[in-house]
């Protein structure tokens, strides 16, 4: 029953009071950020660099551990990945 705080309903009478004090009455989700593909830093389909801006970090970095997971997992996953998500991420307006 605790759920029903976040959705702005009255807490169960049984919950001691001090529990109280986490209670939410206006609970909205705002998305600022959007996963896109670059179009400035791109090397291949900009899936990295778009990666790399969406959690504000470099590039190459994202890079490094996109060529390590696919030599970690077997070649042709990290492929099927990449095609993916460049197929699924939008391309940067």
């Amino acid at each position: 029953m605790q759920g029903c705080w976040l959705l702005g309903l009255d807490p169960p009478s049984d919950v001691p009071a001090h529990h109280k004090i986490f209670k939410i009455r206006d609970f909205r989700f705002t998305m600022k950020k959007k996963l896109t593909r670059s179009k400035k830093d791109k090397l291949l389909a900009g899936v990295c660099a778009g990666i790399a801006k969406y959690f504000n970090t470099d590039p190459t970095l994202i890079r490094l551990i996109w060529v390590l997971f696919t030599l970690l997992t077997g070649i042709l996953t990290g492929i099927i990945a990449y095609i993916i998500a460049a197929i699924i991420i939008p391309e940067e307006k």
